[in-house]
């Protein structure tokens, strides 16, 4: 087996590699090595996450995806789910996740065809069920900061979150070059999000 992890976080700010020694060690427990790390800052939200859709595009038929949990890899609507379901099953891709053992039992159990297919319906059943709650947790999340941030506004507390100017200059100045976005990420961390917000202000400045 071709095994790449996939470590994802939301921000800039946080740790992607938090969990890349939990993965090594869970893989080197059932003698699997991980060949291939993609590394990525994104919302587990968006589609929007180049280094996800490079591991797809890497990947051959029968290679795994490993995760440390299902919402490394999908905070997404209904909707965006399926299409990265589908993305992955036609790349025929495994998903592991530690925290579905359904996922890497199946890998290693001796199953005739009745049981493999019984297993993997269960866990195709219970990868969705992880990522409904993954998404669910993300609305939660997103439902109460904005009730502290109206509330903040109502007792005028609330200042919004500090612009990084310096980030953000060095960023024009890379979109103004002519620099793919993907080259822009890797080298400043930045989100999609604040490369579309920018890309816009540029566009503006230019009409203006």
């Amino acid at each position: 087996m071709f095994i790449r992890a996939y470590l994802r976080a939301s921000t800039r700010e946080q740790d992607a590699t938090r969990a890349q020694e939990e993965l090594k060690e869970f893989a080197a427990a059932r003698g699997w090595t991980i060949a291939a790390t993609y590394l990525e800052n994104e919302s587990g939200a968006t589609l929007q996450r180049p280094e996800l859709f490079r591991l797809l595009s890497d990947c051959q038929a029968g290679d795994v995806l490993l995760v440390e949990q299902v919402d490394r890899l999908s905070r997404l609507t209904a909707e965006d789910w399926e299409r990265l379901k589908r993305e992955i099953h036609a790349r025929q891709v495994r998903v592991v996740a530690l925290d579905l053992p359904t996922s890497w039992a199946m890998l290693t159990a001796e199953q005739d065809e009745l049981h493999r297919r019984m297993f993997e319906a269960i866990n195709a059943m219970m990868l969705d069920m992880l990522a409904a709650i993954a998404r669910k947790d993300y609305d939660t999340r997103r439902h109460r900061q904005q009730q502290g941030i109206a509330a903040a506004k109502a007792a005028g507390r609330y200042k919004g979150r500090r612009e990084d100017t310096a980030r953000n200059a060095a960023i024009l100045s890379m979109l103004r070059s002519g620099q793919s976005w993907l080259t822009i990420q890797k080298a400043t961390g930045c989100s999609s999000s604040t490369l579309q917000r920018l890309s816009k202000r540029l566009r503006n400045a230019e009409v203006f």
